[in-house]
């Protein structure tokens, strides 16, 4: 039997992890490789020439003066904690086939619980902001879910206030093969919410499947061409072709979720969805994964913690 190439290929070992990011200075150099690709830039006037202040681990500007750290500015503003045990908690969160709680990460990277949520936490956030910036394009499968269940004697069905709405977006190539996935919590499933969300996740053309629920004929707004396919409910209805995909990723997600974490604050839940996205979206190249999220977490202003346990923004 042919084995599946992306599920097989040799990905980016612990062992390979250490020989080239085992060193401070080896992540330090890294970094800067990441937020200065083509050497150094003052963050304030644009100059490219510097000095190097070794004693305060500053950069400072020949142009205008201005003395800026490598991480300030950055995913990693402020932090204590050396970058080797970033490095580490980003290959664990990048790497995983399945989510790693912030309790399991804890016992990983040798910090406290606190310290192991907030860097868990401020890694997924500049997932999120990564894969927000690239809409889905071609065939896409689309659906509607809520996480989260009734309260006891509560309303059932979309009615519950204990269930958060969120839409689910698998695109497809032309052999019709996941691609790319989106997942974003709404404020629900409404007209002026689903055109909001496809302005910002959908490229203008692409060809979209939904069941039958109203709202999503808003995405023609958007300039999208749109299929609706009344399921009708029930077993069956996962069964149809045109939502394989999505349906499959929504069964993978909400079991990962439920073996991984013993609770999810449902204002943090766009955070846990966009971890899953991130690694979806980037499983055909597993040794390329740490280069391209220090892009993405150079480019990430800093989050401090206060603004971490706020509730989300809706994508």
């Amino acid at each position: 039997m042919k084995k599946n190439p992306i599920q097989f290929q040799k990905g980016f070992s612990l062992t390979d992890f250490i020989k080239r990011y085992g060193a401070e200075s080896q992540c330090a150099e890294a970094l800067f490789q990441a937020r200065w690709p083509s050497g150094f830039q003052c963050p304030d006037c644009g100059g490219r020439h510097y000095s190097a202040i070794k004693t305060r681990r500053l950069y400072q500007c020949t142009a205008c003066h201005h003395q800026t750290s490598l991480i300030s500015g950055t995913l990693f503003e402020q932090t204590k904690l050396p970058l080797t045990v970033w490095f580490l908690a980003i290959h664990l969160l990048t790497q995983a086939k399945t989510a790693l709680s912030a309790l399991a990460l804890m016992r990983q990277i040798g910090v406290s619980y606190n310290t192991a949520w907030s860097v868990k936490h401020k890694i997924m956030q500049a997932m999120k902001e990564r894969d927000d910036r690239k809409p889905l394009t071609g065939i896409i499968q689309l659906d509607d879910v809520y996480w989260g269940g009734e309260h006891r004697g509560g309303k059932r069905g979309r009615g519950s206030q204990n269930k958060t709405p969120f839409v689910a977006a698998v695109a497809l190539n032309e052999a019709h093969q996941p691609i790319a996935m989106n997942l974003n919590v709404v404020k629900g499933f409404r007209t002026t919410e689903i055109k909001r969300w496809a302005g910002k996740h959908l490229e203008p053309g692409s060809l979209v499947y939904s069941d039958g629920l109203a709202c999503f004929s808003a995405v023609l707004d958007h300039g999208c061409h749109h299929y609706s396919i009344v399921t009708g409910g029930g077993p069956d209805s996962v069964t149809k072709e045109e939502f394989t995909w999505v349906n499959t990723m929504i069964g993978n997600i909400k079991r990962s979720i439920n073996g991984t974490y013993h609770a999810i604050n449902p204002k943090h839940l766009p955070r846990y969805l966009a971890e899953f996205c991130y690694r979806f979206n980037r499983r055909f190249d597993l040794q390329a994964m740490m280069p391209r999220f220090l892009v993405a977490a150079a480019n990430t202003p800093p989050m401090p913690g206060r603004l971490l346990k706020l509730a989300e923004a809706y994508g």
